[in-house]
């Protein structure tokens, strides 16, 4: 048996960095700093502003910034609704329990259609309120509501308050440094993503790279938030930022649809794919501008007998290489800004999202149902320690309504609730008794949670569980003014707790989360309906919004074990965007009065007889594919330059709706789901 754990360079002290003991040391501090203020303005339950100073621990400035804000609104919303509703229903039992489910599922709901910090405080306006008013089930005097709600929102604000000030004393890394950083990185890996797409070869890879770098993007916009609430600099460039994400999600449309045209290029010259090589090394370069790129594009430039799907390939591959170009420019001119530069890129909004209402409303239903038999549990059973299943039940509910494996969260917590329960005896009645004065306390506190930071840092594999043992420990320990030691009590709360979270748990198995090919059919309708919006003559989203809006959509399923939803959503998503660009370009022509204006009014009038909500109708796909590639032939003999230009558009269409042949008929089960 090898003892090299108990050497201290094993030991999570040794092996912590200077940057993991700063994280560790800020946080344990914080903890212990809120716990004592709270104690020292004899608030009777001063472990709650230790486990607010823990939930807002972030290694950076803006994350604990931005946390902090969403946990303030939250805890002061859900503090005023639990005063209106305790204040106006708590001498009636039965009322009181149905208006705080409502609330609570109204607060489930309301937070799925909002994301970062939006999301957060609705979260925390629902279970601060139950934390609040359901410890008033066994209250007689109405007064104590305003004593307690004004209590819990003060602790909260002290430990809010304790993290912001250790953040300043041991500043953690810069967010906008971070960003910029991570802009960059993915900047040139998309270089990387279109060397592995321009390959004739088709494989798996290409799928899984192509879902994962659409997932990256996405990531980097909560970065953004992040820088956003870090500096006023980067608040200054939020437009900017926000537009290079808009720019990288183009480029990756890009580069999916140029892979679209080579599968359907029958004979590409032989010098192309040597140039394309060259190209991205080229691109790869620092030092390349357009001159250089412009050299090296003239070995592929079409002449004026060239084929038309050249000249589509030319077109779309020039584009790609300008908006690279420009990008790269301006996140030169972002690295090297000062405090006060201005930026005026092109007005973009911001990234878009859809809300699953159907999910959304399954999930505020569950908390409802909840929270209804919980209370009606024990309010029938005059339990005492009901306040406690409430509270946990409320917070379960709440927190992992959104989560993508919501067993797995409850498989965590409830062994973390197993751990704290044996480690909180041992220390309440073990260490606790023995002291008189909280300063001999916290001289255990703070190596322990120190420790623990570190280990949450060194595990990766265990650093939830690790996480959550910080976060709730406060609650079990449960540090109170004047302090209490009745074992029944701590046994009963601890059951409790325990019971809540089983009781969520059961709710859970019983009113099972969509499934991922139930929720990849609902994505893939919505991907079709905002498509169809495309088609219309006035839109209502901009191409840039449906395009962040579909990438979005595909994110869902990233993490999901059902390959075939995954991979039908991302081929819906892919298809149906590369066909809403052509469309975009294809309406530049609106101002032609001439024949080719009616030509590309036919081209745009059969993509709507083949899509509908409900899928695509195979017939008239097979018609229009072979209409559309007609078209582009008998275009391309045309003696106008215009009429060249306009086949390469009419070819991209083809090329990017002939994948959806291998899609399933509407009507069938298949085509419902989405899947094959």
């Amino acid at each position: 048996m090898t003892m090299k754990w108990l050497e201290w360079q094993h030991s999570p002290w040794g092996k912590a960095t200077a940057v993991q003991w700063r994280y560790a040391l800020r946080n344990a501090i914080a903890m212990c700093l809120a716990l004592t203020l709270a104690y020292a303005l004899t608030l009777d339950e001063p472990y709650w502003a230790m486990t607010s100073a823990a939930v807002v621990s972030f290694p950076t400035v803006g994350g604990v910034v931005s946390k902090s804000l969403g946990r303030i609104a939250g805890s002061l919303l859900g503090a005023s609704a639990s005063l209106i509703i305790a204040g106006h229903t708590l001498n009636d039992p039965w009322l009181f329990t149905l208006a705080m489910a409502a609330w609570l599922g109204l607060c489930t709901w309301a937070a799925s259609h909002f994301q970062n910090n939006a999301a957060y405080a609705f979260q925390l306006a629902g279970y601060t309120a139950a934390i609040i008013a359901f410890s008033l089930i066994i209250t007689v005097e109405i007064v104590e509501l305003w004593d307690l709600a004004q209590a819990r929102v003060c602790e909260v604000i002290i430990g809010i308050l304790c993290g912001g000030f250790m953040m300043m004393v041991l500043p953690g890394s810069a967010d906008g440094n971070a960003f910029i950083t991570a802009l960059k990185n993915m900047h040139g890996r998309l270089l990387e993503h279109a060397s592995l797409l321009w390959q004739p070869d088709s494989n798996e890879a290409i799928r899984s790279a192509h879902e994962t770098v659409i997932g990256q993007i996405l990531t980097l916009n909560l970065l953004r938030i992040q820088a956003f609430w870090s500096h006023y600099r980067f608040r200054r460039q939020n437009n900017l930022l926000n537009y290079l994400l808009h720019q990288q999600l183009r480029l990756t449309s890009m580069i999916s649809s140029q892979r679209r045209m080579l599968v359907n290029w029958p004979h590409p010259p032989a010098r192309l794919w040597p140039v394309l090589q060259q190209l991205l090394t080229l691109l790869a370069d620092p030092r390349a501008d357009k001159l250089s790129v412009a050299r090296l594009l003239v070995q592929i430039t079409p002449d004026s007998t060239a084929d038309y799907r050249q000249r589509a390939f030319f077109e779309r591959l020039r584009a790609f290489c300008w908006i690279y170009l420009n990008n790269r420019r301006w996140l030169r001119d972002v690295e090297s800004a000062t405090p006060v530069s201005r930026f005026t890129p092109p007005k973009t909004a911001a990234l878009a999202r859809h809300t699953d209402n159907i999910e959304a409303l399954w999930s505020g239903l569950r908390t409802f149902c909840v929270i209804t038999f919980t209370g009606a549990w024990c309010i029938t059973t005059q339990w005492d320690a009901g306040s406690s299943a409430l509270s946990l039940a409320a917070i379960s509910c709440v927190l992992y309504s959104s989560s993508p494996a919501p067993f797995r969260s409850f498989t965590l917590l409830m062994r973390t609730l197993l751990l704290l329960t044996l480690f909180s005896f041992g220390i309440k009645f073990g260490l606790m008794v023995q002291i008189s004065a909280l300063w001999q306390f916290l001289m255990f506190l703070l190596p322990l949670l120190v420790t623990m930071q570190l280990m949450k840092l060194q595990q990766p594999k265990l650093a939830g569980l690790w996480g959550q043992l910080i976060v709730f420990m406060g609650s079990f320990i449960a540090v109170t003014n004047p302090p209490t030691f009745d074992f029944a009590d701590f046994l009963n709360d601890d059951l409790a707790k325990i019971v809540g979270v089983g009781v969520s748990w059961l709710a859970f198995a019983v009113l099972r989360p969509g499934s991922d090919t139930r929720k990849g059919r609902r994505h893939i309708r919505a991907i079709r309906r905002g498509f169809i919006d495309q088609l219309s003559r006035r839109p209502q989203h901009s191409e840039g919004e449906f395009e962040s809006r579909v990438y979005h959509h595909i994110s869902q399923l990233s993490g999901s074990k059902e390959d075939a939803a995954r991979r039908w959503l991302l081929r819906w998503g892919v298809v149906l965007l590369n066909c809403s660009h052509v469309v975009w370009q294809l309406r530049d022509w609106e101002t032609r009065s001439d024949p080719l204006a009616q030509v590309r009014d036919v081209a745009v009038s059969l993509l709507s007889e083949v899509m509908s909500e409900r899928g695509v109708h195979q017939r008239t796909l097979s018609a229009t594919l072979a209409e559309l590639h007609r078209i582009s032939e008998v275009l391309a003999q045309h003696h106008q330059p215009a009429a060249q230009d306009l086949a390469a558009l009419i070819w991209r269409l083809y090329c990017s709706l002939s994948q959806l042949e291998q899609a399933p008929p509407p009507g069938s089960l298949l085509a419902t789901t989405g899947v094959t």
